[in-house]
């Protein structure tokens, strides 16, 4: 593909999409070559029209792939995929870009494609537009649009690696997720000489709409938020670029605010899933450890997406004094849940905040449950809204953060022997079952499968040393149910292995344990509700 043809089809993509209307093509091509820094054009309008009419027959897999389709068409992502990276190397070899490595070439192609991605303006009286006849419509509109501008990258996140485990709590979503492009040493080095800017504040920060980026930090030309009222502020609503689960979105608020956990925090997730019925909403804890990754900006998570703890069953119910009208009882799962249910979501939201309020001075040594030590809190709740069936509920997941020397990292966080798999922070989209484990464990995994074919040993061997225990423990358990293990189940085991450890990371991080002695514990807090 030479340059110009190149150009021509990033075009006649934006036009196919709907980005650019046909009045609009001529100036695309020379925003184009502006930001390649030629002086000519070659394609027509014409030319583009044709291309355009010619890419929906370029991608049958793109035929069978993707919801949410606009008028008829489709791509996967592989055709847009295609020209970026010809433009890219274009780039490269003149020198256009400060380096050939992903994050350079992010951020030019991002560039690229800002300058097609129509003004935010357009885009919200877009999902204004089609918000008043249904609110599905508006965000299929604009999750595709997210994809079509790239700010989405179709072609990472179809590559990520996905399985479901059945386990005594449902099916669990695994994930190895491979979109979060890894910086390379260059560009880490490049960020440590740059200028510091304390702009924009975070990555959850509205100014992020149309910035540039830098090497340590993402481009954002192509990204659009869309302004909706929580509680009368003033929110922002987006889509995650990474995309762990469909339609993964973040609800944010316009300032730069902490994270807080309180009935104004419940009474806010109500309101998102009252104007946005088929999503559900909810948010990280607002402590160290069992919080998110940004703690500093408050924001929500939620989706068009149904998690094994939102099937998972109310396995006993309890009524709290005063609360009679509301619902509520422990959910069957390896986390603490208490589910509240009803029509009336202030009134949720009063027991919800009761609950939090006796959580957060809560202790019983016995259950080792210490509401705090040295004057430091510990416990808060990772809330979860939706609606169902015409009533609103909220999951209230209690969270601890307590350290102890043996588990430095927290008591109820992953232990140690879980490490080898998962050793980050459980925030809410674990909570809720789906594991995001790290890019690493994609090699490390094919060269256990190899090792394990092989015979070989792996304790000897440095990259995946770490998993000995865990095969051995699991080879025996086969081997005692005369199960060989081979070429034909290997790669079935391996996933069904890695989603039995992430029950138990999900066991560790759960403050009452499934046990009979720690659902007692659990019952003695609710009675002092």
């Amino acid at each position: 593909m030479d340059i110009q043809n190149g150009i021509k089809c990033l075009v006649a993509y934006a036009y196919k999409t709907g980005m650019i209307e046909e009045s609009d093509i001529i100036w695309a091509l020379n925003s184009i070559i502006l930001n390649l820094k030629l002086d000519e054009v070659t394609s027509t309008k014409d030319l583009v029209i044709a291309e355009a009419d010619r890419i929906a027959f370029d991608s049958e897999e793109a035929s069978e792939i993707g919801e949410n389709v606009a008028e008829g068409f489709v791509d996967d992502g592989s055709y847009l995929e295609n020209v970026l990276k010809e433009l890219n190397d274009y780039a490269v070899s003149e020198g256009l870009t400060d380096g050939e490595s992903v994050v350079y070439r992010d951020l030019f192609d991002t560039k690229l494609m800002g300058a097609l991605t129509p003004r935010p303006s357009e885009v919200q009286d877009m999902f204004s537009a089609l918000y008043e006849e249904d609110p599905k419509i508006a965000t299929d509109w604009y999750y595709t649009f997210s994809r079509d501008t790239d700010y989405i990258r179709r072609y990472r996140v179809k590559k990520d690696l996905k399985w479901k485990t059945a386990t005594d709590y449902g099916d669990l979503d695994i994930t190895i997720n491979l979109s979060k492009p890894e910086k390379d040493p260059k560009a880490i080095a490049a960020a440590g000489k740059a200028k510091q800017t304390g702009y924009p504040k975070c990555q959850l920060c509205c100014e992020c709409e149309g910035y540039s980026g830098r090497a340590d930090y993402p481009a954002r030309e192509n990204h659009r938020i869309i302004p909706i009222e929580i509680q009368g502020q003033e929110w922002g609503f987006q889509y995650s670029p990474y995309v762990y689960y469909n339609e993964h979105c973040i609800v944010l608020n316009t300032h730069h605010t902490p994270m807080k956990i309180d009935k104004s925090a419940f009474l806010k997730l109500f309101d998102f899933v009252a104007q946005f019925p088929h999503y559900f909403v909810g948010s990280n804890a607002d402590l160290p450890i069992v919080g998110g990754s940004i703690l500093a900006h408050e924001h929500f998570q939620g989706g068009n997406y149904e998690f094994a703890m939102a099937k998972a069953p109310v396995e006993r119910e309890f009524t709290a004094p005063g609360f009679e009208d509301v619902r509520a009882g422990v959910v069957k799962w390896p986390m603490s849940v208490i589910r509240l249910s009803g029509e009336d979501t202030g009134r949720i939201a009063e027991l919800a905040d009761h609950i939090l309020g006796k959580w957060r001075g809560y202790t019983d040594e016995s259950a080792f449950i210490f509401a705090e030590t040295d004057g430091v809190p510990h416990s808060t709740i990772t809330p979860i809204a939706r609606k169902v069936n015409g009533e609103f509920q909220l999951d209230l997941v209690l969270r601890n953060n307590i350290t102890t020397e043996e588990h430095p990292l927290g008591v109820y966080h992953p232990h140690a022997k879980l490490h080898h798999i998962k050793k980050e922070n459980i925030g809410l989209i674990e909570v809720m079952g789906l594991a995001v484990l790290p890019s690493r464990l994609k090699a490390e995994l094919a060269e256990l499968k190899d090792a394990m074919l092989s015979g070989k040993d792996i304790r000897s061997i440095e990259s995946i040393e770490k998993h000995a225990d865990w095969v051995e423990e699991f080879e025996d358990d086969y081997y005692k149910r005369g199960i060989d293990i081979d070429e034909s189940n290997i790669d079935q085991i391996l996933q069904d292995e890695i989603g039995k450890v992430f029950m138990h990371v999900l066991e560790d991080a759960g403050v009452y344990k499934r046990t009979p002695e720690g659902q007692a514990a659990f019952d003695r807090f609710i009675k002092t509700l």
